[in-house]
């Protein structure tokens, strides 16, 4: 009895623990993304993205909310990415969705992180007409809030004008660390 009783406690469990995973691979999908200039969290002012881009080998923009716990979950992980890899050309901006900019800053300050971050949209109404929104479910992202997404860009490669890309490097959920962050190394030339 006690070993069926472990049994379904196991799987009833382990099952809630796996379902609550949103990893995805990196993948390449046919979107087109285009450059954009949003307002800072922190700080005041703009930022354009081809122009944050520039002099960089990678840039990772990730889409987040501050109440996401598949943000939560990846936080730490694209905080190290940026610690360990920004002086060999990476350059990690974060994208706020769907809260207020001032939970948003309280976010960033309660997990320290260092990357600079804007925001795009600054309540839940946003969620189905967000440029998120549109480019992660053209990228075949179903989730219903969609963070993290990540976007995965080489400047040297960038089109001018307003299409960065047609082809769009792209995480659609948390990333799975070993396969990012060997993704990353070979973009860096560190392979």
């Amino acid at each position: 009895m006690r070993f069926i009783s472990a049994l379904i406690f196991t799987l009833v469990f382990g099952g809630l623990a796996i379902a609550q995973t949103e990893q995805a691979p990196v993948s390449e999908k046919p979107i087109v993304y285009k450059d954009w200039t949003l307002k800072n969290i922190t700080g005041g002012g703009d930022t354009n993205l081809r122009s944050f881009a520039k002099g960089k080998k990678l840039v990772m923009v990730v889409y987040w909310a501050p109440w996401c716990p598949n943000w939560r979950h990846d936080l730490a992980f694209v905080q190290s990415l940026h610690d360990k890899y920004s002086s060999a050309g990476l350059a990690v901006i974060g994208v706020g969705e769907y809260d207020p900019v001032d939970k948003m800053k309280k976010h960033i300050e309660e997990f320290k992180l260092t990357f600079p971050s804007v925001y795009e949209s600054d309540n839940q109404s946003a969620r189905l007409t967000s440029n998120h929104y549109l480019l992660r479910t053209a990228a075949g992202d179903k989730r219903r809030w969609g963070t993290p997404w990540y976007v995965l860009l080489e400047p040297a490669t960038l089109s001018a004008g307003e299409n960065l890309t047609e082809k769009t490097t792209i995480v659609n959920g948390e990333l799975i660390k070993p396969e990012a962050e060997k993704y990353i190394r070979q973009k860096l030339g560190l392979e």
